[in-house]
């Protein structure tokens, strides 16, 4: 294939991405899960140390856990700030149903064993942000690599907001820091396609 061929390639695979919250229930075989992983893991990394981590799961019961989990601390919060107990119920429960809705739920999560550790708080936050940036790429990796094996998934960023909910209810090393939820299975609809800003808006040239 030609240069021009795969940047034409590449650019139709990403434009034709769509984030997926619903799914049809046939389950994914675990090889494919590991092949979507195993591209994930081809991101770069800072110093290359890969502080990516993922918890797979397929099983009912470790969704229903987890989604139990996190949305007893969304009610809770929510509930504090003093929103509507409906509203906040409602959101609670879709919640629920998106994570025990897809058949396989991918928790991704950094570790910063094996990152450089500084004795000043300034170096230690910008080398958290190198794992953080390292995730996030591997993160999208995983993204298009299902959607190239015709698969829907979706980043939820939840766990950001109960990282420790997420490490309890899994039973996850205390060291693995949840970053977000990647939902995984065969789309039950075609997704909306959403706008994106013209590089004129998001670039300047120097």
């Amino acid at each position: 294939m030609t240069e021009t061929r795969l940047a034409e390639s590449l650019t139709a695979l990403m434009g034709s991405r769509r984030s997926m919250r619903r799914f049809r229930p046939e389950p994914i075989p675990g090889v494919v899960v590991r092949r979507i992983l195993s591209a994930a893991c081809l991101a770069p990394s800072s110093h290359n140390r890969q502080p990516w981590r993922f918890a797979v799961l397929a099983q009912p019961t470790d969704k229903d856990r987890l989604a139990r989990a996190m949305g007893e601390r969304l009610r809770a919060d929510r509930l504090r700030d003093g929103d509507d107990p409906s509203d906040v119920e409602a959101d609670a429960m879709r919640s629920y149903s998106r994570i025990t809705g897809a058949p396989v739920v991918i928790v991704a999560s950094l570790t910063m064993e094996g990152m450089d550790a500084y004795p000043d708080e300034r170096r230690a936050e910008a080398e958290r942000q190198m794992a953080v940036q390292s995730v996030a790429m591997a993160g999208y990796g995983l993204l298009l690599a299902a959607h190239a094996e015709g698969l829907g998934a979706c980043w939820l960023c939840a766990p950001l907001f109960a990282p420790q909910v997420a490490v309890d209810a899994l039973g996850l090393p205390p060291s693995w820091q949840p970053q977000g939820l990647v939902l995984l299975g065969r789309p039950a609809d075609f997704g909306r396609e959403r706008g994106r800003r013209p590089v004129e808006e998001v670039a300047r040239f120097l």
